[in-house]
């Protein structure tokens, strides 16, 4: 099992980022962080690399009902997007909810794993 999806996109990094942000509403999400890898590398580290953020998707209902399930659930929370340039265009990946969950020996959560990953997948499947 892939432990995540995506989809290429031929836009710009920053429409991208819009795009995905867009998206992620319209399937009930939020997005709670952004991480700039690129800048943040850059000042710690002084290396180059492709514009690179990490952003922390949250559905609030269903975080609710699996932090009911089981109390350290918070520490897969939330779920990460990542927005890559690539030679060929902006990838974006998001986490596959249901393969994090397997770490978790609670099988009270695959059914809001499951839900989360449809929602997940369509935001990115109608990028």
């Amino acid at each position: 099992m892939s432990y995540y999806f995506s989809k290429m996109l031929h836009t710009s990094f920053d429409q991208a980022i819009e795009q995905v942000n867009q998206s992620l509403k319209q399937q009930g999400f939020g997005v709670l962080t952004e991480i700039d890898v690129q800048n943040t590398l850059k000042k710690k580290l002084d290396v180059e690399m492709p514009a690179y953020k990490i952003l922390g998707a949250c559905h609030p209902s269903f975080a609710y009902q699996a932090l009911q399930l089981e109390d350290k659930v918070g520490t897969m929370l939330p779920c990460n997007v990542v927005v890559q340039q690539k030679s060929e265009g902006v990838e974006v990946a998001a986490v596959d909810p249901i393969a994090s969950m397997q770490a978790i020996e609670n099988s009270d959560l695959q059914g809001i794993a499951e839900q989360v990953r449809a929602k997940l997948k369509t935001a990115i499947e109608t990028l």
